[in-house]
């Protein structure tokens, strides 16, 4: 059963499982129709038991089977009332960084028979509370069908991997860009351009993104959209609603009003400055 929420859009019932930097939904999608938006995170969707639909910037509507989109690409999508998996994964992680080398298109089509194997499991995900350990086989498994060729073996920065493990590591609310320059002993100005430069996006646009991501955290826990903007130092909850929605195309009531949550362990390996570089 569906509920109805703002403008008549088919809220979600969706079983979500959330870590530090990405969380997985799977459930039935309704008619959702989400409009233009883009985050940071690498985002693979898949329609469990019929098609789905996405758009480019400005293109036509491509009817697929799944679909992985790049971080900070803009995209709509029509659930098109199919049972739907979608998963969010950091792209400094290991994973995010394989997948982000491996896709070739801001949205790349997944066919059926790429995610097989996972359909059933991902499925049974309603059927079923699946274990921290099952949902991360799922998770992992999912991400490395699409991930080409060994991992990428050009390693971040060093000054800006410490930096973002110094952001997760404390509460967003009172991080700066100069703060977090000086942690890894650089100019406000030199850690901006180098953070673009690695990353992807500047400074505050990924701090807001951690921001978000301390939002779901709290809401996961049990707070409330007020709670939850608060934890993640916003100024309330339509602070919240705003950016959410600018970042994900429907407002955060849509998504986390209609989920069970539960907290698992990340599934994936973190950015480190001890990783290899070429």
């Amino acid at each position: 059963m569906t509920d109805k929420g703002p403008g008549g859009a088919t809220a979600w019932r969706v079983l979500v499982y959330f870590w530090d930097g990405g969380w997985i939904g799977v459930g039935p999608a309704g008619s959702t129709v989400v409009p233009p938006h883009a985050h940071h995170a690498v985002q693979i969707t898949l329609g469990l038991d019929r098609p789905v639909a996405f758009q480019g910037d400005g293109g036509d509507w491509i009817e697929c089977d799944g679909a992985a989109v790049l971080p900070n690409a803009i995209h709509a999508f029509d659930a098109r009332s199919a049972i739907v998996a979608m998963i969010f994964i950091d792209p400094e992680c290991r994973e995010g960084r394989w997948l982000r080398h491996s896709l070739d298109e801001p949205i790349m089509r997944i066919p059926g028979s790429r995610f097989d194997e996972f359909r059933r499991p991902l499925l049974d995900f309603n059927v079923r509370r699946p274990s921290a350990q099952e949902a991360t086989a799922v998770i992992t498994g999912v991400a490395h069908s699409l991930c080409e060729g060994p991992p990428p073996l050009r390693a971040m920065d060093p000054r800006i991997a410490r930096a973002l493990a110094y952001i997760r590591g404390r509460d967003p609310r009172g991080l700066t860009q100069e703060s977090v320059a000086r942690e890894i002993f650089l100019s406000a100005s030199r850690f901006a351009h180098l953070f673009t430069a690695e990353v992807g996006l500047p400074f505050r646009r990924y701090l807001l993104w951690r921001k978000l991501n301390r939002a779901i955290q709290a809401f996961g826990h049990g707070g409330t959209l007020s709670e939850a903007a608060h934890a993640a130092g916003l100024a309330d909850s339509a602070h919240l609603t705003r950016t959410f929605y600018q970042m994900f195309g429907i407002p955060p009531s849509l998504m986390m009003g209609a989920a069970e949550f539960y907290e698992i362990p990340s599934p994936f390996e973190l950015p480190t400055e001890l990783t290899p570089r070429s």
